[in-house]
């Protein structure tokens, strides 16, 4: 890794995690009993706190699609849920923008397939959002087609918004800049991720303009048939889980507790590895999240000590949470005795789906125990 790259990936990644301090921070705020005037003021450090992050993981993802290509996390969807989900995501924009959001859906209502739903957003949100920003008032439509054939589902998705004719001309990487330059850095991240993403996946992208002031934005994708139904996300996580978060940063723990709750898991806190290690002696926990580097005692030596525990207390899963997740690193955490590792700043479906795989290593809290014994 270069230094240049290097510093980049690191100074990202702590802006990322000071703002998903902010937005915990502002969540806290927004129960207390608040004046008018302090709700509007704490409502707009959390919106800029996410359009901050929002940006900065954009164009980490950029970066990183670019340089080693696109990553995929396939899994059972219902196509007919993007089109809701690309509704929900974006009709509070276009409304403030004055603008109508149309979605529509074509198709087996009931059909599923095996596809990566965040990067198939994220194409929408690339194209929905760009159209947003052009329309000065009038409708942006969006919608998705569906076919079932012997190849797997072809999946067609339209976005129609404003056109702007000047880009009959213009390469793609000027109309990039003129993108950024109309309608700010972050719709033109969105544009070009969206297409890098499409031709990631095999798909086709073309665009359909009659000389207007409108074009529509196709793209198409195959993706494998399943009859299986997704699964509910949060399904592992449904019973009461009891979690320890071991981080010597409050913001941190503070962050992680707050995702934990969110898939309804019960959570405790350590400020370093000696603590960690004094509550897992007691055996309650069905999970650790544990920090790398801390005072006292660190996060490796903290889970070779835990390990050595004698009974339950020794098999509790833990998961690694480090803003250095190489391979060589995160191979010496997993032969530490440590179960999975999930990066810093963290995503919510990063850590549910760590959560999913560690706690389903033993079915449920306990049974490794129980099988050992």
């Amino acid at each position: 890794m270069s230094l240049p790259t290097f510093f980049f990936d690191r100074v990202t990644a702590d802006i990322c995690q000071q703002m998903d301090g902010v937005l915990a921070l502002t969540e806290q705020l927004t129960r207390q009993r608040l004046p008018p005037d302090a709700e509007a003021c704490v409502s707009g450090v959390a919106e800029a706190a996410k359009g901050v992050r929002q940006l900065l993981e954009a164009a980490r993802d950029l970066r990183q699609v670019t340089r080693d290509g696109l990553t995929l996390e396939p899994a059972p969807l219902r196509l007919r849920e993007l089109v809701d989900e690309v509704h929900s995501r974006w009709q509070p924009a276009a409304e403030l923008s004055g603008v109508t959001l149309l979605v529509s859906y074509d198709g087996d209502p009931d059909a599923c397939a095996i596809g990566d739903r965040a990067r198939l957003l994220q194409v929408f949100d690339g194209f929905v959002g760009e159209a947003v920003a052009s329309m000065r008032r009038g409708a942006v439509e969006a919608s998705v087609r569906t076919v079932t054939g012997p190849e797997g589902v072809r999946l067609e998705g339209r976005v129609r918004g404003a056109r702007n004719p000047a880009w009959d001309t213009q390469g793609l990487e000027t109309r990039v800049r003129d993108v950024e330059a109309r309608f700010g850095l972050n719709v033109a991240i969105g544009v070009v991720l969206a297409r890098q993403i499409v031709e990631g996946m095999g798909g086709v992208l073309r665009s359909e303009g009659a000389g207007g002031t409108a074009e529509t934005v196709i793209f198409e994708v195959v993706l494998p048939a399943t009859a299986e139904t997704p699964a509910e996300a949060r399904q592992a996580a449904e019973r009461s889980v009891h979690i320890l978060v071991v981080d010597d940063n409050a913001t941190n723990r503070m962050v992680a507790q707050a995702l934990c709750e969110m898939f309804d898991c019960t959570c405790e806190s350590a400020n370093d590895g000696a603590e960690a290690l004094e509550a897992a002696r007691a055996g309650r926990f069905d999970l650790i999240l544990m920090d790398i580097k801390m005072p006292v005692m660190d996060g490796v030596a903290a889970t070779r000590a835990i390990r050595a525990l004698p009974g339950q207390p020794g098999l509790v899963p833990i998961i690694a949470l480090t803003a250095n997740a190489d391979p060589e690193e995160s191979e010496g955490y997993l032969a530490a005795g440590m179960n999975g590792v999930v990066e810093k700043p963290m995503k919510a479906e990063h850590l549910l789906t760590a959560l999913q795989e560690a706690l389903g290593q033993t079915n449920t809290p306990g049974a490794a125990a129980a099988a050992a014994a």
